[in-house]
């Protein structure tokens, strides 16, 4: 499994769904085109166009988080994901949870075991059982274009946006797995599933 930019990702079977095992990396959309890098937060917050960042605009974050991306490359029509693959909606995310036992028990069956990324001060309670291996990414704010929580939590998009289109279905993991609607000008992670 690879995107448009040569990237290489393993892939996980939960239930039904087959997932990739790592955030999306990629920096152009399928059809070639470059999705533009913004590290300044004043305009990072004004945008209603695709972008991504790194944390921090550290690269070395990128090989092991991914990028960060804001809803509007997420929801391009020249596509984000890899051929054969789709940003999920927030209903598949919903089944991933039910598959593993709902949301206030599938946080620790996504999430990395260990402490090697996970640096919460309570400790890491993932056990990875699911194969997800899920990292704390952290975001980009869509407040003030700060970064926010790495080694603490993950957060992903959902391709489904609010039926006023302010906003835009997450889910994010701290033990639980929980879904929120945020502005399209947060930077998150993305994870594909297989169409």
């Amino acid at each position: 499994l690879s995107d448009i930019d040569g990237n290489m990702y393993n892939s996980i079977q939960i239930g039904t769904q087959c997932w990739m095992q790592e955030n999306l990396n990629v920096s152009h959309y399928n059809n070639g085109d470059s999705i533009p890098e913004v590290t300044d937060s004043s305009v990072w917050v004004n945008l209603t166009t695709g972008a991504w960042c790194y944390y921090e605009n550290i690269s070395a974050d990128g090989a092991v988080y991914g990028k960060l991306y804001n809803w509007y490359a997420v929801n391009d029509s020249r596509g984000l994901a890899p051929a054969g693959w789709h940003v999920p909606a927030d209903s598949e995310w919903t089944i991933l949870s039910n598959n593993l036992g709902g949301g206030s028990v599938a946080g620790d069956k996504i999430k990395e075991a260990g402490t090697a990324h996970w640096t919460s001060v309570t400790g890491n309670t993932g056990t990875n059982s699911s194969g997800f291996t899920a990292l704390p990414g952290g975001y980009r704010s869509d407040y003030n274009g700060i970064f926010l929580i790495l080694g603490q939590n993950a957060f992903w998009w959902s391709i489904t946006q609010t039926t006023n289109g302010v906003y835009a279905w997450n889910r994010y993991i701290q033990d639980e797995i929980l879904a929120s609607t945020k502005y399209k000008t947060n930077g998150f992670s993305v994870r594909c599933i297989k169409n």
